[in-house]
């Protein structure tokens, strides 16, 4: 999925400097963005206060929207570099086609991972005919110095594992809660897990205490370490947690994040993750030139054109701020 602001902010994050040493409970507000042609979501992560979580660095929450007379989800094709895409829905179907030749369809409780590596081109549409509602979250997580020039792919897993606890059902997305792994690849230590509530449910999930934490409420309105979460909000928990108590009075879903602090500084503008502005220049020019990127084949329609870039080079902004 795209950034598709057309003022993008170039946003510096990354390093342990901002994160807390101990346990934290900071609600922090998203903000709407229209994606596509008609779709809006809730832009959580970045946000003012927090950048990263673990290599969690953007967060959208879509829906639930009845798209039964809409086209639904419509991102032309787009480059990426530095990051891998998670789709993670609870409602509807989107399909997915990138520059390596993936075509696939994603549903409720898939997992549908991109690695972008070097680079990689992608496209995500509302199939037709569609279903009538459409509701879930798209997530990028930073790649280390080490991989982040990796060759791009696609994974989809249909089958994922899941913790269960009395009136608690947790499917794990992304690295390992619980014992409990998935198979998506990670390329640092992380955790990315969908938690259904059941109501009146009281639960505690084990938490690795050198992680930082949040939770983003994608329905319903449970209470995580005490607080109360309406839909779209999210809890950045900070580290030092062995365990995370959750109650829902009602059915509600939410979604854990987690993962050791990322040490490095990273420049993020529009859909690039670099480590300095050159490369971001550099990528931009290439997409505008139809280069590196490859071709998305199948989409009807034009490909996304890069927005201008600010003036001046990119600068730090911090992590936190």
């Amino acid at each position: 999925m795209s950034n598709l602001d057309v003022r993008p902010v170039p946003t510096v994050c990354g390093g342990r400097r901002s994160v807390p040493g101990g346990p934290v409970r900071d609600v922090l507000p998203g903000r709407t963005v229209l994606l596509g042609e008609s779709t809006q979501v809730r832009r959580v992560l970045p946000t003012l206060g927090r950048r990263m979580v673990g290599a969690w660095c953007f967060v959208d929450h879509y829906g639930p929207d009845d798209i039964t007379a809409e086209p639904g989800m419509q991102v032309p094709p787009h480059p990426h570099i530095g990051l891998q895409t998670v789709s993670w829905l609870l409602d509807g179907e989107i399909l997915h086609r990138d520059s390596t030749g993936s075509v696939q369809t994603i549903r409720p409780g898939e997992l549908g991972l991109m690695t972008a590596g070097r680079a990689i081109a992608h496209s995500e549409q509302s199939p037709a005919p569609h279903p009538a509602l459409l509701h879930g979250a798209q997530l990028w997580v930073a790649l280390p110095e080490e991989h982040r020039r990796t060759d791009p792919g696609f994974e989809h897993h249909a089958d994922l594992p899941v913790v269960t606890a009395p009136g608690l059902r947790a499917t794990v997305a992304m690295g390992e809660l619980d014992g409990a792994a998935s198979p998506g690849t990670a390329f640092s230590p992380l955790v990315g897990a969908e938690v259904v509530l059941a109501a009146g449910a009281e639960a505690a999930l084990p938490l690795e205490r050198d992680f930082e934490y949040a939770v983003l409420t994608l329905s319903g309105a449970p209470e995580a370490d005490g607080v109360r979460l309406d839909p779209g909000a999210l809890l950045y928990l900070g580290s030092g947690r062995d365990a995370l108590r959750l109650r829902g009075d009602s059915d509600a879903r939410l979604l854990l994040l987690g993962g050791e602090p990322f040490d490095e500084e990273i420049v993020m503008w529009w859909n690039f993750i670099a480590r300095d502005s050159e490369e971001i220049v550099q990528a931009r020019q290439e997409w505008e030139e139809g280069v590196r990127f490859g071709q998305v084949h199948g989409y009807d329609g034009l490909r996304l054109p890069a927005p201008n870039l600010p003036p001046g080079p990119l600068k730090p902004r911090g992590r936190a701020r």
